[in-house]
C-alpha cells in the first residue's frame, strides 16, 4: 500500500480575521496557498468557501484557525515550509497568533487518496499532546515511516 503524509497545524488568533492587525496575514493566504498548490509533492489541502480554511471550525473555538494538507512525504512538506513566501509569512507569526505551549501541529500517514477530516486532525493533535510523538501522530522533529494499516488506527487507551 502507498501512503501520503497528512499534516495539520492550528493557531490561536490574537485579533479577529477582519482586523487591521491581521491584514498582512489574510492578504498573504492566497499567494502562499498558490505556492503550496504548485509545490512538488503537494497533494491536497483543506478549503472552505473562501478557498482557504479560515472559515472551517476546529475544536469549537472561533479564535483557532486550521491549515490541513496532504503531501507526498516529509521532504516535500519541509521543502515548502522553510522557503519562499511561506517562510516569509510565518516569520511574522508572533504578531498574529498567541504562543501556545501544547502541540499545535501533527503529522500522520494516510493511505494514498484518503483525505483527512477536521475530526481526524483534532484526534491526532489530542493524541500527540497526550502521548508525544508516535507512529499515530508525530512531528517533523520526531517522525516515523509509513506503517501497516494497523498502525494507522488509534492505539487502545
Amino acid at each position: 500500500m502507498t501512503y501520503e503524509l497528512a499534516q495539520v497545524n492550528i493557531s490561536r488568533l490574537k485579533y479577529p480575521l477582519d482586523s487591521p492587525e491581521l491584514k498582512d496575514f489574510v492578504d498573504g493566504l492566497d499567494p502562499v496557498n498558490a505556492v503550496a498548490d504548485a509545490a512538488d509533492g503537494f497533494v491536497w489541502r483543506l478549503q472552505g468557501e473562501e478557498g482557504n480554511a479560515t472559515d472551517v471550525a476546529v475544536f469549537d473555538d472561533e479564535w483557532i484557525i486550521i491549515n490541513m494538507s496532504v503531501w507526498r512525504d516529509t521532504n516535500a512538506l519541509t521543502a515548502f515550509m522553510y522557503q519562499g513566501r511561506h517562510r516569509e509569512l510565518m516569520s511574522r507569526r508572533r504578531e498574529w497568533f498567541t504562543h501556545v505551549k501544547e502541540a499545535m501541529t501533527a503529522l500522520w500517514w494516510v493511505p494514498a487518496g484518503e483525505r483527512p477530516t477536521v475530526a481526524d486532525a483534532e484526534e491526532r493533535l489530542l493524541h500527540l499532546r497526550e502521548h508525544g510523538p508516535t507512529p499515530y501522530a508525530f512531528t517533523l522533529r520526531t517522525s516515523f515511516p509509513p506503517a501497516p494499516a494497523s498502525a494507522l488506527q488509534a492505539p487502545a487507551r
